[in-house]
């Protein structure tokens, strides 16, 4: 079935509506798969599940928060309400076809054989999309000049563990699901699921956190149950952001803090200070590290990580708490157990000392498998060895362009502080990318530069696998304003310039 529309959007979550907004001019199809838009915010998110930062730091660059100076973080649902708001606002909704699910992507374009792309948008389909309707076992082929996909690295294919023989799920009596069959719960079967209930819980990210809060919520009073965290690795985990009553912008979100860290592209001079001021980083980490072991009871509960926090920041794997989170722990509702591996037994869970925890129910916060999720569209395997390098990273340019597939962009799969604004913005660029307004460097600079960033990943983070720029991420937004043609400092005078922090107000449109 022909499609007069020469751009698919894959998803419907913040980043499809950023893009479908960006690229309205070329009537995008924005394919979803559920009957809502919002994405992991409606369908990965607990009832108790808030922003990680505030709403001035998560908000579209044209459409400000309601009370956006409010420095309380939104609820889920307050999220969704404000990004259903933009996309009405901007009329967004008319290109997206609910309950459609994009089965297979196929590539039916020529090879290229040329170092150099002329304009995204060839004249030509190149993208074969099946598309499978709800309620329907027909699949509709549809076909494209450019497919942008917005599926998004969380939620869909849960991440499973491996257990060794005779100890998985199968031998253990009571009930054991993911987060993300939780998250499908409503508020009744959820109490019945946690009420007066033996609950182990796998994982200490954001997601097991919320979780063990919502146990404890459920189990108050004499008769209520003590959930257990058992915790592989540990995470910084922050109750606010301030740092010794100073803003914890100051510390990472402006460029004199960012100025401390490598970055791609910084040239031998650079690269010298950097170097000479890593002990200065050090001791950011360690102001950070304090105030943390401080305020929190990481070290009475066996919680405080061996790793500098900044491997945590550099990582976006810095989990904020629910405000009365390590209460319910000195309240007896929390439990923590460390273990390296572990496994089931009839009655519950065995760690890795040999010593057991009794279980009624065993909930696996152990995240999502995005790769899987990917492969799952696109089974062709030689447009799969193109998708990632031997670092197990997706090769981006700018963040959304795969040198070797530029008709496929991707966005949402760099992480930052602020994932709505780094979908933003790389949506306005690729809306003039597609606009031919600039063009692709050859595939040759754009796979070095891709290099460069996850070298520096590499070496800022042992946990660099989730394509994070949280400690460059002002310099890779100048590197996308100078593409489009932007000033690359936004602030309106040098001090501001150098400290106060950035967000998406500052990338508004406006004369350049």
């Amino acid at each position: 079935m022909e499609n007069p529309s020469k751009i698919a959007i894959i998803g419907g979550g913040i980043s499809g509506i950023a893009a479908a907004k960006q690229l309205r001019k070329h009537n995008p199809v924005v394919f979803e798969a559920t009957d809502c838009i919002g994405g992991v915010w409606k369908h990965c998110a607990f009832r108790t599940t808030k922003l990680q930062t505030p709403r001035c730091d998560y908000e579209f660059s044209d459409f400000p928060w309601p009370e956006r100076d409010n420095s309380s973080f939104p609820s889920n649902i307050e999220i969704l309400e404000y990004v259903h708001q933009y996309a009405t606002h901007f009329d967004v909704l008319k290109f997206v076809e609910f309950n459609s699910k994009v089965v297979e992507i196929r590539f039916i374009g020529e090879r290229r054989k040329s170092d150099e792309y002329g304009s995204l948008l060839s004249g030509q389909p190149v993208w074969e999309v099946g598309v499978q309707t709800s309620g329907s076992e027909t699949i509709q082929w549809r076909t494209f000049e450019c497919v942008v996909i917005c599926a998004g690295k969380y939620g869909d294919i849960p991440m499973i563990p491996k257990f060794p023989q005779n100890k998985g799920p199968e031998v253990f009596k009571g009930k054991v699901l993911h987060t993300l069959d939780y998250c499908k719960m409503n508020q009744e079967e959820t109490t019945q699921l946690l009420k007066g209930k033996k609950v182990v819980i796998f994982g200490y990210k954001k997601s097991a956190i919320d979780l063990a809060y919502e146990c404890a919520l459920e189990n108050q009073g004499p008769e209520g149950q003590t959930c257990t965290m058992v915790i592989r690795t540990l995470r910084w985990t922050v109750p606010h952001y301030s740092v010794w009553g100073l803003p914890f912008s100051m510390f990472y979100s402006t460029r004199a803090a960012q100025f401390l860290h490598e970055r791609p592209n910084q040239g031998f001079f650079r690269s010298l200070v950097c170097t000479a001021l890593s002990p200065v980083r050090k001791i950011m980490s360690k102001i950070i590290e304090s105030y943390l072991t401080w305020i929190l009871p990481l070290e009475k509960y066996g919680l405080k990580p061996d790793h500098p926090f900044e491997e945590d920041y550099a990582s976006c794997q810095m989990p904020i708490l629910p405000e009365n989170f390590f209460v319910e722990a000195d309240k007896g509702k929390i439990d923590f157990k460390r273990t390296s591996k572990w496994g089931f037994w009839e009655g519950g869970v065995e760690l890795d000392d040999g010593s057991r925890l009794e279980a009624d129910v065993v909930v696996l916060a152990t995240g999502f498998d995005g790769k899987q999720k990917l492969n799952a569209m696109i089974p062709d395997p030689l447009i799969r060895s193109l998708l990632e390098f031997p670092s197990g990273m997706m090769p981006l340019y700018k963040g959304t362009i795969n040198p070797l597939i530029p008709s496929m962009p991707f966005v949402g799969y760099f992480e930052s502080v602020s994932n709505l604004h780094t979908a933003e913005i790389r949506c306005k660029w690729l809306s003039r990318l597609v606009d031919n307004k600039f063009k692709l460097p050859s595939v040759e600079k754009m796979l070095l530069d891709t290099m460069e960033e996850i070298d520096i990943m590499k070496r800022t983070t042992r946990f660099y696998k989730r394509s994070c720029i949280s400690t460059f991420s002002i310099n890779h937004t100048d590197e996308i304003c100078e593409e489009m043609g932007w000033k690359a400092w936004r602030k309106s005078n040098w001090i501001a310039e150098a400290f106060s922090p950035y967000n998406s107000q500052d990338y508004a449109e406006k004369e350049e």
